[in-house]
């Protein structure tokens, strides 16, 4: 998950601590919010999510669009603008597009409802 930091960092303007929190945020949301079976297959493929998941603990609820709603809420409170909510979460689906495949990550979009308008 390093990698997706670093590049989150670099590419949105951000520091790197701020970047862990923000690519926390959008994981805790995936593995929440999509079937298990979904987010299992793209955690599988990006190097050390399950790790960096199990590392972040618990975060809020988040379910459906709402829980969209809520993890930008979130990013938001730990310092990014919503400019920044927008870029970091294009980053992490073009990262997850790139490792897990573009059939993995539009199963994962398609089964959260409201996710493709944040995307």
């Amino acid at each position: 998950m390093q990698e997706l930091i670093a590049r989150i960092a670099k590419n949105v303007g951000i520091d790197q601590d701020l970047a862990m929190k923000a690519v926390g945020i959008i994981m805790q949301f995936l593995s929440e919010a999509a079937p298990g079976d979904k987010v299992g297959a793209l955690l599988d493929a990006l190097p050390g999510a399950r790790e960096f998941l199990e590392a972040q603990g618990g975060g809020g609820s988040f379910g459906g669009m709402m829980g969209a709603m809520a993890a930008a809420n979130e990013m938001t409170e730990a310092g990014l603008d919503l400019s920044q909510v927008q870029d970091v979460t294009k980053e992490t689906i073009k990262y997850a597009r790139e490792k897990a495949g573009e059939e993995t990550v539009n199963n994962i979009v398609a089964s959260i409802p409201g996710l493709s308008q944040f995307i």
